[in-house]
Order: C-alpha cells, then structure tokens, then sequence
C-alpha cells in the first residue's frame, strides 16, 4: 500500500533501529539519561532557546505549553481549526482550565488586527486573556507556512497586550527547508516552542517542548503530572536524534513530491486543488463527484490509502515512505478511481 494518511506512519530506517538498540540510557525523570540530555541540548540549540524538555507527543508538548502558560479560568487565543484546539481531546478545557478564543484565519493563519480585537478587557467579568498560540506549518491549513513578517506582526499585538507567544511547530522542520529560514529565525519571537520528530522526520515517538530554562523547568512538573515522565528514554530519544541529525534536509523531497502529487489529482474532474496552494507535505482538495468516503474506498482497492479532511475534503500527505515513483503510482490510481 501507498499510505498518504499521515506523516506520522513512517517507519524507522535501519540506521535509525541501530541507533536506538545502541542508545546509552538512564533514568530520564532523574535526569540521568545521557541520549535524552544530548536532544534536550540539541533542540534548545537549534531553536535558539536555553532549554528544552523532551515527551512522548506533540499533544502533550501543547497542552504543558499551555498549562505552564495559564492558570485556570484564563482565555487562549489562537485559529478555530488549529490542532490545539481541534485534535487534542479538549484539553485546553480539560487540563489547564483554560477557554479558547478562536480565530478564524485565511489556510490558518490570522492577522494582528484579529489578535488585538480578541484580547478580552482587564475586566473581573471576563477570562485573562494569556496567550497566543501560532500552528506552522498549519495542518488543516494544508501544510501552509506563516510568513515571517506576519508571526512579527502577531507578536507585536501580543506584547501589547501582556500576552505570551507559543508555536506549536510540530512540522516546523518543513517550514524550514521550504523556505530556507532557519527555525531559530521562527523560534525568537515565541515564549515557547514545541517540534515533532515523529512525523516528516521519521522517528517513532516523540516530541520537544523548549524555552527559558525557568519555562522548562515548569513545563517539567506538568510532564510528571500529565504522565508523561518517562524512565529509559534514550532507546526512542535516540530515534529523535538520529532523524534530527539525518532525515530534516530530505524534506524537500516530501515538498517536491506533494507538489507533483497535487498537480497530477488537480486535472481530475470534480477536484478543487489550487497546487500553488500546496507548499510542504501536504495536500488537501474538495470533491464534487463522490464523497470522501467513496474516494478512500476505490483508492484503498487500488492500493493507496487516504483520510477525509472534512465531509467534501480528502487529504493526501507525503512522507519518508513514499518515493517519486510512488508518487506517479498514486496519481494514477486516483486518476482510475476519478474515472470509475
């Protein structure tokens, strides 16, 4: 099977399953876990950060980030459909207390204007508003990057305001290599980061949350009490490095590949795909014809496997397991099941 469902099925490469039977390990809550303390290191550095805290998911790198941001009954900003919010189990309201001030942005990404207009009044009738929470890439925005000058722009409403900046950048590797701006260059203008290595990346588990050393050293009691403590770690760390250090670069590749994936399925009758649209991994378009449901059947019985974005969306993402040739395999069968 050709599996475009996700970037998070990617398996591990060979070189990747030697470096974690080879990892050195300790205890990780104890901060004894030499391969752990080394990414720590190594995502903090790239992220132009003091320090970073490494979990089992990019969910749980989230919803710290909020926690350690917020106390109850404070108020969050951030896009109506961002994963935060939308994919999370409702865990801003679950684990932090805290409301959602929802935005609702262009592929994701909203404006300055809108984050000054949501900022609630220093009113005992209202929420706190505390903080404002940026996706990029943005999934349901089909992989779309912020511009630069636009997280700028945020940021300086943001400020004004009192309010603390967090990037869920669990694909801000690709927004990286897509734009060559180094995530560092991203990173400056938040409070806190988190970045996945389990997804474009290939590593099997795992996710990063950085910032000050004095953030960190909260987020870390929201770990433990989320459960997310965790003892010999270096075994998955190890992947995590190993895809940091090997597999960030070849994302161009996924970009390339989504593109002339996007290409190919926007020639078929009843797609709205605009490929220009399209500037990373992934790939979403609207369907006329048949329902989603329909689509993912007839491409499953040709061998290459989607997910419904919505009720008329299909979403299509490319990944480490999926080569050129692949590419062609499943523009093909699309183009059979169009025409079915």
């Amino acid at each position: 099977m050709i599996d475009l469902r996700s970037d998070t099925v990617t398996r591990p490469t060979p070189a990747m399953r030697r470096a974690m039977a080879e990892a050195a390990v300790g205890d990780d809550v104890l901060g004894d876990d030499p391969t752990v303390n080394t990414l720590e290191r190594r995502v903090a550095e790239r992220l132009g950060k003091e320090a970073a805290v490494y979990m089992p998911s990019g969910t749980m790198t989230n919803q710290t980030a909020i926690r350690a941001h917020t106390e109850p009954g404070d108020e969050i900003i951030l896009e109506a459909v961002a994963h935060s919010y939308f994919f999370e189990g409702g865990g801003p309201a679950a684990l932090s207390g805290v409301s959602c001030r929802l935005l609702a942005g262009e592929r994701g990404i909203f404006t300055a204007e809108q984050v000054r207009a949501a900022v609630r009044p220093r009113n005992y009738h209202y929420p706190f508003s505390k903080l404002v929470c940026v996706e990029n890439t943005h999934n349901r925005g089909g992989g779309s990057i912020w511009p630069l000058e636009r997280i700028a722009e945020v940021e300086k409403a943001a400020r004004e305001a009192g309010l603390a900046m967090h990037m869920d950048g669990a694909r801000l590797w690709n927004a990286s290599v897509a734009t060559g701006i180094p995530e560092r260059e991203y990173a400056k203008h938040f409070d806190s980061v988190s970045v996945c290595f389990s997804k474009g990346l290939g590593a099997p588990v795992g996710s990063a949350l950085a910032g000050t050393a004095k953030f960190i050293d909260r987020a870390r009691r929201f770990r433990k009490m989320f459960g997310g403590g965790m003892r010999q770690a270096g075994i998955i760390a190890a992947g995590a490095l190993f895809a940091l250090e090997n597999h960030r670069a070849r994302l161009a590749e996924d970009h390339a590949n989504a593109r002339r994936l996007a290409e190919g399925i926007a020639r078929l009758p009843g797609v709205a795909l605009d490929p220009t649209t399209v500037e990373t991994n992934i790939v979403i378009f609207r369907t006329s014809t048949m329902p989603p449901a329909e689509w993912m059947a007839r491409l499953k019985a040709l061998g290459v496997l989607v997910l419904a974005g919505s009720a008329d969306t299909i979403r299509a993402v490319t990944h480490l397991d999926v080569s050129a040739a692949q590419i062609d395999e499943a523009i093909a069968a699309f183009a059979k099941a169009a025409h079915t």
